[in-house]
Order: C-alpha cells, then sequence, then structure tokens
C-alpha cells in the first residue's frame, strides 16, 4: 500500500471551485502528519509545527493566492483567511450536490 503521507493533491484555486474537496484534502493530510492541531483555535503547537503546517498549505494553494498571503506566518491565521474567503462557496456548492 502506497504511504498517504507521499500522495499529492490538487492546489486550491484561486477561484476556490475546488475548496470543499482542497479543505478534507488539507485536513487528512495534517492529521497523518500529526499536525492537525495547528489550524485548531487556541492550539499550543510549536514553532516547528506551525512552520511544518504553513508550509504544507502554502504547497498546496494557487500561486497567486500564495503572494496575496505571502505575509501570514502562521497556518491557523492563512486557515482562517482561506476560510473567510470561500465559507461562502459552500451554501452554493452544497445545495447542488445534494440536488444531483
Amino acid at each position: 500500500m502506497e504511504n498517504i503521507e507521499n500522495q499529492k493533491f490538487i492546489a486550491l484555486d484561486i477561484s476556490g471551485k475546488n475548496y470543499l474537496s482542497w479543505v478534507l484534502d488539507v485536513k487528512l493530510h495534517l492529521s497523518t502528519k500529526k499536525l492537525r492541531h495547528t489550524i485548531d483555535k487556541d492550539n499550543a503547537a510549536s514553532n516547528e509545527e506551525r512552520a511544518t503546517a504553513l508550509i504544507l498549505l502554502r504547497q498546496h494553494i494557487d500561486d497567486d493566492l500564495k503572494y496575496e498571503y505571502l505575509t501570514v506566518e502562521n497556518p491557523l491565521e492563512l486557515w482562517q483567511n482561506l476560510n473567510d474567503r470561500f465559507e461562502h462557496l459552500k451554501a452554493v456548492v452544497l445545495p447542488k450536490v445534494l440536488n444531483d
């Protein structure tokens, strides 16, 4: 069985069209690396854990998003910024999926 940690997933598109699947992929990937807590509020992550999680997040977002959030140095802050930007898509995408 292939090592799950080495598997890649599609970067978050600047339009957010793949946001829902990206969120699930990120959560799963962070969980396999025991870094899921780095995107939870009030976490006690170490600087090394935060840096590793931030690297993972930045590797899996569109280059224009990387540039836009270039100064964000905390994975939780980046996670929340992206959530604020794309959360509304759940209201658009989920009803469509449920009705299909």
